[in-house]
């Protein structure tokens, strides 16, 4: 399965703003953005000019590194939204936040989404009551996800519920912590997700 493995702090960095992959560490002072606020590599100080093409660009780059996705599977999304009869846009949107891994990232039962991506690859995730180990799942509405009985004990998995439990709850999910269940109430609207880029700028540079 292929997947980013180097330093996320460093896609930060580069994106210039936090796109909180590390989970609480991006909330407290030893977030590398808070100390580095400077683009990696020997010239990473320095500032130029985008073009239009790579302001289109690093809004790709921004998104795929949010949600955890390499280009191939990304301009697969892409593809799949550019079918639907709603605004392209928030069709990708859809499809990325009904993925299995952000899910649970998002009802708070990992504190970030790497994380929920590996709680899913070892098998600790209940959809419907059925174990799923693919973190691209796709979710509908009404879908139940929750932690197997056995792995509520898993410590990063406490420590994620218990630091949900004080943050505002995501409107399109509902969730019981007590039970570790929560449930897929609807699909999220662009502007609930708070996506930090221009969507149409990837929509023109997949049209060219």
């Amino acid at each position: 399965m292929a997947r980013y493995t180097g330093p996320v702090c460093k896609l930060c960095r580069r994106e210039g703003f936090k796109l909180y992959l590390k989970g609480e560490r991006c909330f407290s002072p030893r977030c590398a953005q808070v100390k580095r606020p400077v683009a990696p590599g020997q010239h990473g100080a320095s500032t130029r000019k985008l073009t239009q093409y790579g302001m289109q660009l690093r809004s790709k780059q921004v998104v795929k590194r949010i949600y955890g996705v390499l280009e191939r599977q990304f301009r697969r999304y892409f593809e799949a939204a550019l079918r639907k009869s709603e605004e392209t846009g928030g069709a990708l949107v859809k499809i990325l936040e009904s993925r299995l891994d952000n899910m649970v990232f998002r009802m708070g039962f990992a504190s970030s989404r790497r994380q929920a991506r590996q709680l899913v690859n070892h098998g600790h995730v209940l959809v419907n009551g059925r174990r799923v180990n693919k973190p691209s799942f796709n979710l509908r509405v009404g879908d139940i996800v929750e932690i197997r009985e056995k792995s509520r004990a898993v410590v990063p998995i406490k420590e994620a519920v218990e630091a949900s439990k004080e943050r505002t709850a995501y409107p399109w999910v509902e969730v019981d912590y007590e039970t570790f269940r929560g449930t897929y109430l609807r699909y999220p609207v662009t502007e609930e997700v708070e996506i930090p880029v221009d969507l149409q700028s990837i929509i023109e540079l997949y049209s060219k």
